[in-house]
């Protein structure tokens, strides 16, 4: 009998190790390119997303970012820069992502990049956001995972430096839609 439930826990730790190691959408790519010393990499786990939690804050919307962080389950983000090769790779990370598991949030473009954020939602909630940027001789893929507060990521981005995150700061908190631009008021020298 001891033996039939080491087992049945074996099976299952092995369930949730592959589980978890699918649920990201770019695995593939940050194990493809793991051992290249060419690329920089951070891979925050959730353990440090717990300690983060512990911190002493005073500010409330400290709090609301510390409360987002402790639903994170992880963070990686593999980049690249001066590199001749940096559009190639862009591509590559986009078409590894499952268009029919992913919905793209936002895009942004201008002259000399292009920055897409994607969207997976489970049970109404997102459960991950894939960012991925990529410019004439840079380029950067991340991937948060675990319950997102849309609200907080852009705090959480500029509270732990990643670059990129801050465009989010122009979505439409209530839909997840980019902001519309604020209209230009008239003014007297508009009527003349």
């Amino acid at each position: 009998m001891a033996m039939k439930k080491l087992m049945m826990s074996a099976v299952m730790v092995v369930f949730a190790i592959a589980a978890h190691a699918q649920g990201d959408a770019i695995s593939k790519f940050f194990n493809k390119y793991n051992d290249d010393e060419s690329f920089s990499q951070v891979n925050i786990s959730s353990k440090m997303f717990s300690l983060f939690t512990n911190m002493e804050v005073e500010k409330p919307e400290d709090k609301e970012v510390l409360k987002a962080i402790s639903k994170l389950k992880g963070l990686r983000i593999l980049g690249k820069e001066n590199t001749s090769d940096a559009r190639a790779l862009y591509k590559e990370a986009f078409a590894l992502i499952p268009k029919t598991e992913f919905e793209e949030l936002m895009s942004v473009r201008d002259k000399d990049r292009d920055m897409k954020f994607l969207i997976k939602e489970k049970d109404g909630k997102i459960a991950e956001l894939v960012m991925v940027m990529g410019s004439m001789k840079d380029f950067m893929v991340l991937s948060i995972f675990g319950e997102i507060d849309l609200k907080q990521v852009s705090q959480i981005g500029s509270k732990m430096d990643i670059s990129g995150l801050d465009q989010l700061k122009n979505m439409d908190k209530n839909n997840a839609k980019p902001a519309p631009k604020e209209q230009k008021k008239p003014t007297s020298k508009d009527n003349e």
